[in-house]
């Protein structure tokens, strides 16, 4: 049974992470030449914040109650694009730091 559940658990990660835009985005950013863009991706947020307010208005005018998941999904992908906007930048500085250094050499 321990088998499955992490088979099921690893398969679907490999699956989110091929096929979800805001992965393949964040995926994109976090390589060297991708970090100067973790700035002008964080607007990306936007959508999901809209989709998710849309989402909860529909279920406080009476909507299903399933919609709350795509409120949390929303939710989390509004997250990653706002998160990922400093952290990239943090990284570039570093790498920014670590090149120039590299070049002076001893």
């Amino acid at each position: 049974m321990f088998e499955f559940i992490l088979a099921a658990t690893a398969r679907s990660y490999f699956f989110m992470r091929r096929f979800m835009p805001t992965a393949i985005v964040i995926d994109a950013i976090n390589t060297r030449r991708g970090l100067k863009w973790g700035v002008p991706a964080m607007p990306l947020a936007v959508p999901y914040a809209l989709a998710a307010i849309y989402c909860r208005s529909q279920i406080e005018a009476g909507g299903p109650g399933w919609l709350n998941l795509l409120v949390i999904l929303c939710l989390w992908n509004t997250l990653k694009p706002l998160l990922i906007g400093p952290i990239s930048l943090l990284k570039l500085i570093v790498v920014r730091v670590r090149e120039a250094v590299a070049c002076q050499g001893p």
